[in-house]
């Protein structure tokens, strides 16, 4: 009798996420046996931006065509340094990278992910794949959230899922059906409150520990359009600049309170999409490490959050780029149209060859 045939893949998953932190990175074997993954983080850091390219980051939604092409190119070289020097010489199948989203307006066929993949390629000398979401935007959808399809295939003993990143994203399956959206604001506007006193971040939550619901700004952001919108639904960072930065930024608060009153804001939005039951949430993301906004948040579903190894925690989002690189190199999809509203399910990502 003939052993069934086990494929291995190794692979290093790259992501730069909305709260400007840096870029994540997580080198990753993955294995298909009797048609079911597994997966394993060998290793995993995240590289930090300089504060002027965090600058420049910001700054590229307002700036030339000339000045996002250059940070388009800058971006792969930043990248592909970092995987280089991560690598060290180890072996890869394929790098899969979403690159840093500048643009993200799926209601216009619009999204744009930088991050050269041709010069990641060239200074790391492996196969790269980036640009994940657009073939699915041009079918239709809203090109994210892509993870779900991920947490699908390579966490099949959960069925509910939540992401606390600079954005916060929900996916919720059943059988076959996956459901997966954007929820609400995160880390972004949590960390720029943080900055107002001096710090990157708000270390366990302690400065919104120290303040106070503010009710009337509460009221505000919870009563923001994109929330009360049905699923298929994804943000980008030009919302937050447009709806969330004016009601968090306005006089007449102290940020004590506005940070108290925007993780409060967070938890009730958060509880309100997991809803009622018993099902344990798997909970991931820099928000994850938030001992207030996770405290508030638990109460709020009667302790139904569970956080994973740290590891999973830190890198998961990362770690499934790196399995959609493997999947694209496949011709597998890499995109749910029932999770992005996508006339059908596609396989998407540019591939560049080192040679």
């Amino acid at each position: 009798m003939i052993a069934p045939e086990e494929l291995r893949y190794k692979a290093l998953g790259v992501m730069s996420g909305s709260s400007l932190d840096g870029v994540d990175l997580a080198l990753c074997t993955f294995t298909l046996k009797d048609d079911r993954w597994s997966f394993s983080i060998d290793d995993g850091c995240t590289v930090p931006y300089t504060a002027a390219f965090q600058e420049r980051l910001q700054a590229a939604m307002a700036g030339s065509a000339l000045e996002l092409a250059r940070l388009d190119r800058d971006l792969g070289d930043v990248i592909g340094n970092a995987c280089k020097e991560f690598l060290r010489g180890r072996p890869v199948d394929v790098i899969g990278s979403h690159g840093h989203t500048i643009y993200h307006k799926p209601d216009e066929g619009l999204t744009l992910q930088i991050g050269h993949g041709a010069r990641i390629a060239t200074i790391t000398g492996r196969p790269v794949i980036f640009d994940f979401r657009t073939k699915d935007v041009a079918l239709g959808g809203q090109g994210a959230p892509l993870v779900p399809l991920g947490e699908k295939l390579l966490f099949p003993e959960h069925r509910l899922f939540l992401n606390i990143g600079g954005i916060c994203n929900i996916a919720r399956h059943h059988g076959d059906q996956v459901l997966g959206y954007d929820v609400c604001i995160g880390n972004q506007a949590l960390n720029l409150l943080a900055g107002l006193e001096g710090l990157a971040f708000d270390r366990g939550g302690n400065l919104a520990r120290a303040g106070n619901v503010d009710r009337a700004l509460l009221d505000r952001l919870n009563a923001l359009p994109f929330h009360h919108r049905p699923p298929p639904r994804s943000l980008g960072r030009e919302w937050f600049q447009e709806a969330v930065v004016p009601l968090i930024t306005a006089p007449g608060i102290s940020v004590q309170d506005r940070i108290r009153t925007v993780v409060e804001h967070i938890a009730f939005t958060l509880a309100e999409a997991i809803g009622m039951g018993t099902e344990k949430v798997l909970t991931t993301g820099g928000g994850a490490h938030n001992t207030f906004l996770m405290e508030r948040l638990d109460t709020l579903i009667d302790g139904r959050l569970k956080v994973p190894e740290r590891m999973v925690v830190d890198f998961k989002e990362a770690m499934i780029f790196a399995f959609l690189g493997v999947r694209s190199l496949r011709g597998e999809s890499t995109a749910l149209a029932s999770v992005t509203g996508a006339t059908r399910d596609s396989s998407g990502g540019h591939l560049v060859n080192a040679n």
